[in-house]
């Protein structure tokens, strides 16, 4: 039986977690002469004070919610994928080609065929890998990382000798204009929202949120859902049940390195509206934080996503305002992800003790105190 209730497992403990990780960078930003409350109060205003600041915020946050979806269902078949980088460059290479080798008559249907390519893209590329591990035995971990590598590589060959505009940086020229989706300040001001016309938000916000619907729907409420977390739990059990070690690899993988390379909708398609070489810009491995802070749950994945698209955003602006260097927001982050990850325990376990007193029946009256 679980020590802890549901709701604890999947707040409290990331909540305590991360305000242990505030108050150690809050000891940080004094060590180097600075006020760590004013610090804060420039992060939220930077982050959230504004539509602009609203608009950045959520442009990181849909990021790290395909790249921590991706990474999640991996854990559930106890499967680190740490490749969601390379997949999701090689989810901008299928998301580039289709956009501009393809006449879309609107943005609508131009939205569907990239998905599908960057989809197809960042599954394939996680499925080697997965072959590798389920028929090879090599690791996950080690061929995932490695592919990073060689994702970057191919891409920057696609770049430079394929397609790559005439002139300028190696990357491809802009997207057609029936390609463009609609941003924040397209969908809301009609609405009387203001948004900033530069903030880089935009549809493919809501189809993240769409993915953790049915992330949560996979996982839990169908049997392909229930094999990949009894072969999580026990690989010998869920051989002994008929489930295909060989299956779950190959399908979980796929799906993972689909939901990665599903974020180029965002950054290629949706705000740069062209491919470039860091068309990643690192969020594949902000993904492995995400679940991990998520306990990967698309619930916990979506918040945890909102928290680094404020960390992100709130960062820029405290490097722009103050003299603290860019680098504290990796500073920020890897304490999040050290007391979320590393020192799980060192929450987990007094929180487990309280919960379990709790519990404990109270201890029978002895004769005499029945008597008085």
């Amino acid at each position: 039986m679980d020590v802890m209730p549901k709701w604890a497992e999947v707040l409290l403990v990331p909540l305590i977690s991360l305000v242990l990780a505030f108050l150690i960078s809050a000891l940080v930003i004094l060590g180097i002469g600075e006020n760590p409350l004013n610090a804060l109060r420039l992060m939220i205003n930077g982050a959230l004070g504004s539509a602009y600041g609203w608009g950045y915020t959520l442009y990181y946050a849909t990021n790290f919610m395909f790249t921590g979806l991706a990474v999640a269902v991996a854990f559930h078949a106890r499967l680190f994928n740490i490749g969601g980088e390379g997949q999701a460059l090689l989810g901008g290479l299928g998301v580039a080609l289709v956009c501009l080798y393809i006449p879309w008559p609107h943005w609508t249907i131009a939205l569907l065929g990239a998905m599908g390519a960057a989809a197809m893209f960042g599954a394939i590329w996680a499925a080697i890998p997965a072959w590798l591990q389920a028929k090879r035995g090599s690791h996950i971990v080690i061929t995932t990382i490695m592919f990073n590598f060689i994702a970057a590589a191919l891409l920057n060959y696609f770049l430079v000798e394929l397609i790559k505009a005439p002139g300028g940086d190696p990357a491809t020229a802009r997207f057609p204009e029936a390609t463009n989706l609609p941003t924040f300040y397209d969908m809301f001001t009609p609405l009387g929202l203001s948004f900033s016309r530069s903030t880089p938000a935009n549809v493919t916000f809501f189809i993240a949120i769409l993915a953790c619907i049915a992330v949560w729907a996979l996982i839990w409420r169908t049997k392909l859902g229930y094999e990949i977390r009894a072969f999580g739990h026990s690989e010998p059990a869920a051989k002994y049940a008929g489930i295909s070690p060989t299956k779950i690899i190959m399908v979980t993988m796929i799906i993972s390195g689909a939901l990665a390379g599903m974020m180029a909708i965002n950054n290629v398609m949706g705000e740069a509206e062209r491919l470039n070489l860091n068309a990643a810009e690192g969020a594949g491995f902000i993904g492995i934080a995400v679940a991990l802070m998520g306990r990967s749950h698309p619930i916990g994945v979506f918040m945890a996503a909102l928290l680094f698209g404020f960390l992100y955003q709130g960062g820029a602006e405290l490097a722009f305002s103050t003299s603290i260097p860019s680098q504290l927001i990796i500073v920020i982050q890897a304490l999040v992800i050290l007391f979320t990850g590393a020192l799980d325990n060192m929450v987990r376990m007094p929180l487990e003790r309280i919960f379990l007193t709790l519990r404990r029946p109270p201890k029978p009256k002895t004769k005499l105190e029945a008597a008085e």
